[in-house]
């Protein structure tokens, strides 16, 4: 018969409980009828081909499809096993395919990633990947996720975030498809070609002596005014200061060696501390608790930035800065009072510079004594300003 809607129509089971009728037009078009569990007959189409000496049999669809939609989709079905390629055994890859989907792929690229980055690191891929930036895509079988898509998304964060958070999440996804792609896991990368979100300018803000003294005497005697009043002494990174630790201290000698765990260069760095630092922790209170000097979440360190940064502003009236810009200030302070380049990018930590390239596998040194007296002088200047006094300038003749 040539099936039709009125030849499947008149189809039954009969005595039967599973039958295929095949249409006499097109051999391997068939209209299967199945008795379900429920006694319920249930009626789809089918199309069936042989492969290396075994019948195969593709699942067209219901019957809610017509007969003319059945018959086109089994053409092409039946043409393509004509060809030499295998319909069915695409569709099961296909359906297997579907279930590694974008959330499952980034979870074992987690766990691969985990051993060989800092905890930082780690934190701010899994925040990007698996937070809610993504989140419409995790769905998605991962090699179905278009450029499209991810643009869509850049778009969404753009919006809702800010760019700097886009380009962020955008690295981390970028980051995620290269390692996906050498797992086989995919054929390339939907990121590749999406728009770089525009990440604004980088801050030149350098702090003067007078903006300086404001802040520091606007510092009150609590956590964020201590943190704020080292980040001037040492220049060091908010992240390093506010989860300083007791064991990273050596107080007999003055110095403070922060992890590598906790660096950003992934070196570990000891700094000695100049007094006016000595006396800040002196008047921080030990907690048996706890190792870290600030904050009060064990493990976490200080982490209110925001809602200091607010109170502090409106106490020094100094406007337009951030918490870095400290940072930029005391190197360029630094460079004002006298201090070589390559010590100053000693106090920072710094890897490049004068210890980039081969210049850093020989040279080894710390500087220990030249960093020691660049931040007393430093230090000095600081407390010349606080308490009015003159300040320490030094002045080079021309060479």
């Amino acid at each position: 018969m040539k099936l039709t809607a009125k030849t499947i129509a008149a189809l039954s089971l009969g005595d039967k409980t599973d039958v295929i009728f095949f249409d006499e037009d097109l051999p391997g078009f068939g209209f299967r009828l199945r008795l379900g569990a429920n006694g319920k007959v249930k009626r789809s189409w089918v199309a069936q081909y042989r492969r290396a000496g075994a019948t195969r049999r593709v699942l067209i669809g219901s019957d809610i499809l017509s007969p003319e939609q059945a018959r086109a989709a089994a053409k092409k079905i039946l043409a393509a096993a004509m060809l030499g390629e295998d319909p069915q055994a695409d569709k099961l890859d296909r359906r297997d395919r579907d279930r590694v989907t974008l959330k499952s792929c980034i979870a074992e690229f987690l766990l691969h990633k985990k051993p060989h980055v800092r905890a930082k690191t780690f934190t701010e891929l899994t925040r990007y990947l698996v937070g809610p930036y993504f989140a419409g895509l995790h769905g998605f079988p991962v090699d179905q996720v278009a450029r499209r898509d991810v643009a869509a998304a850049l778009v969404t964060i753009s919006r809702q975030r800010s760019p700097i958070t886009a380009g962020l999440a955008r690295t981390a996804l970028q980051g995620f498809y290269v390692w996906a792609m050498q797992q086989g896991l995919v054929e390339s990368n939907p990121v590749i070609g999406t728009a770089v979100p525009v990440m604004g300018k980088a801050r030149e803000r350098v702090l003067t002596d007078d903006e300086l003294i404001r802040i520091w005497k606007a510092c009150w005697d609590d956590d964020y005014g201590r943190v704020i009043r080292l980040l001037i002494l040492t220049g060091c990174r908010r992240q390093e200061v506010g989860g300083m630790g007791w064991s990273e201290l050596d107080l007999e000698r003055g110095t403070w060696t922060i992890p590598a765990a906790r660096s950003k260069n992934g070196r570990a760095h000891t700094l000695p501390l100049p007094a006016m630092a000595l006396d800040i922790l002196a008047a921080v209170p030990h907690r048996a608790s706890r190792d870290q000097l600030f904050g009060s979440r064990a493990g976490d360190g200080f982490v209110s930035w925001g809602k200091g940064k607010l109170a502090l502003d409106a106490r020094s009236e100094v406007q337009g800065w951030v918490v870095h810009d400290v940072r930029r200030s005391v190197a360029t302070r630094l460079a004002d009072i006298g201090i070589a380049p390559h010590i100053i990018e000693q106090v920072l930590n710094h890897q490049s510079g004068h210890k980039g390239g081969i210049a850093g596998v020989y040279n080894k040194s710390s500087y220990e004594r030249e960093v020691r007296a660049a931040l007393a002088l430093w230090a000095d200047h600081i407390r010349s300003l606080v308490e009015g006094g003159e300040r320490k300038i030094v002045n080079f003749p021309a060479s």
